[in-house]
């Protein structure tokens, strides 16, 4: 049996939508296998995490959750009517006509009326026809903001069965995933792609955009500073003096498959100073007359 998934997530029964978002950011984070290589446990932790997110972020999965807790409505083991299992041994739950069996046998030289293998599949077979194709499997996969860009492999639990998804570089929020033959009895499983939002990091297509805070002095005077990249990395950047805020610095290929980092310049003002200070600004304003809102729409 499954851990509560309120459990999981560490917040009451009536937390909101938003506590649980935040709940689940703060654990996918930390248990995430990208910041823990090689530890089982975390694996784990940020699979049951990623699961008890998937139903208690959408309404109707929690509204059934609350009400009827794992089994689901109809009591299956699974939590849906009836249920289902995925895999099993040859044979079992999968519905083969003998001739047909007999004859993909003959294609890899085996089959035959007096071949034993073949006369298991008839008498196994006896009497049905092929199962119909599966119906896919649709599924919302949330990925962290740094795989949706730099790509990497996302573990996704549907009914305790793990499967990795192998999410491409670059990858964009509503874009759909085909997964192969991974879903309930050998279906094909639909992941739409919800991408977390980055608490510096924004997307502009390929294009990465973060913030830069400079100083006045900075602003006026130009120098150095060194900027983060999503990968961990830093690059180091040269403001020109005259900088305003608004302006962007772009870095080529820093981005999102191939796209460029755009550096965008915000001048931070001290929110207090002390009476010497407030005369050098106003030495600077007088030496230095300036008129930001002539012109249209401003005149």
């Amino acid at each position: 049996m499954p851990r509560d998934y309120y459990e999981t997530l560490g917040v009451k029964k009536d937390a909101s939508e938003d506590e649980i978002k935040r709940a689940y950011r703060k654990l996918a984070r930390e248990h995430h296998p990208d910041r823990n290589p090689g530890d089982k446990q975390a694996e784990t932790r940020f699979k049951e995490v990623q699961e008890a997110y998937d139903i208690l972020s959408d309404k109707s999965k929690r509204g059934q959750y609350d009400q009827f807790g794992f089994a689901g409505p109809g009591g299956g083991p699974n939590g849906a009517p009836g249920g289902f299992q995925w895999g099993g041994n040859f044979g079992e739950g999968v519905e083969i006509d003998p001739a047909q069996f007999e004859e993909l046998m003959r294609g890899f030289g085996m089959g035959g009326a007096g071949d034993a293998f073949s006369q298991r599949a008839r008498a196994g077979g006896r009497g049905r026809r092929a199962s119909a194709p599966r119906e896919p499997v649709k599924h919302d996969l949330r990925v962290p903001f740094d795989m949706a860009a730099l790509g990497g492999t996302m573990p996704l639990s549907i009914n305790d069965v793990r499967v990795d998804v192998k999410v491409p570089a670059g990858v964009e929020e509503g874009q759909t995933l085909r997964v192969q033959g991974q879903g309930p009895g050998g279906a094909d499983l639909y992941l739409k792609i919800l991408i977390d939002a980055h608490p510096y990091f924004r997307r502009e297509g390929n294009n990465l955009v973060i913030t830069a805070p400079i100083t006045i002095s900075e602003a006026v005077l130009g120098g150095k500073i060194d900027v983060p990249l999503l990968d961990g990395s830093k690059i180091t950047l040269t403001i020109r003096p005259g900088a305003s805020s608004g302006r962007r610095l772009r870095v080529p290929g820093k981005g999102v498959k191939g796209g460029d980092l755009l550096v965008e310049i915000k001048i931070v003002v001290p929110e207090n100073i002390d009476d010497e200070s407030r005369k050098l600004v106003t030495q600077f304003a007088e030496r230095n007359p300036q008129q930001p809102r002539s012109g249209p729409p401003w005149d």
